[in-house]
């Protein structure tokens, strides 16, 4: 008994399509053709094509198909495939406990998972900045201003500090530095050591300038000169 090609494909669950590039591509032998020109498969191409969609749906890529089903040394072929899937299952276990965040009430996309609790009362540029800060700095320092965040969640200064107007005198700015230093400084209940995910400095000098960029677009300049200030506070802090 003999199967055309789209018979062959139905039996063995794949398509025609597949099956011609099997041919293409060496895999699979051509069949002899009967006089009317269709193709005339037999067993040992319907066990073949068998063994392909088997190690197909197991992941074996087809450039190393021919050489697994020849019976030659490949255990390193399966643990390459397994250690893939694995790395796919975290992926996917990842995605799925983001996905169950999410369905929470009150949890938005538009910030970190882990940052769901605080995302109500945060504003469109705290939300924004936060989502590149996650892109480019560590979960340590991430996990960092979440617990900071949820610790003062009626913080006054934080407060001040997202009300500053554009045009606020040098007075203003300065005290309110001067009271941001205090609970961000070294040793202080509130720093934030911002670990940089760059492990190349081309990627530790790409993260300054994402953030520059960032801290430029959502803040106001007097916002930014209070950032600036605080740094310089820290700083001194730091070498006395």
């Amino acid at each position: 008994m003999t199967w055309s090609t789209r018979e062959i494909a139905e039996i063995t669950g794949t398509s025609v399509k597949a099956v011609r590039y099997y041919h293409e591509i060496g895999l699979l032998p051509e069949p002899d053709r009967a006089l009317n020109g269709y193709k005339k498969y037999e067993v040992h191409h319907l066990t073949r094509l068998l063994h392909i969609r088997r190690l197909t749906d197991l992941g074996v890529p087809l450039a190393q198909m021919d050489e697994v089903m020849r019976d030659r040394s490949h255990a390193s072929i399966f643990r390459a495939v397994d250690a893939e899937l694995a790395r796919t299952v975290e992926r996917l276990q990842a995605v799925r406990r983001e996905l169950s965040a999410l369905s929470l009430p009150g949890a938005t996309p538009q910030v970190p998972t882990e940052f769901g609790a605080v995302a109500p009362r945060l504003r469109e540029n705290d939300r924004a900045f936060l989502t590149i800060c996650a892109q480019v700095y560590s979960e340590e320092s991430m996990t960092a201003v979440r617990e900071l965040l949820e610790a003062a969640p009626n913080d006054e200064l934080d407060e001040a500090f997202r009300d500053l107007p554009e045009d606020a005198d040098e007075e203003r700015r300065h005290a309110l530095a001067e009271r941001i230093a205090l609970v961000t400084g070294p040793g202080a209940d509130g720093s934030v050591a911002w670990q940089s995910k760059a492990v190349t400095p081309r990627q530790a000098d790409a993260t300054r300038k994402v953030v520059g960029h960032a801290v430029a677009a959502l803040f106001n300049r007097a916002q930014i000169d209070v950032l600036r200030r605080v740094q310089e506070i820290n700083a001194a802090a730091g070498e006395s």
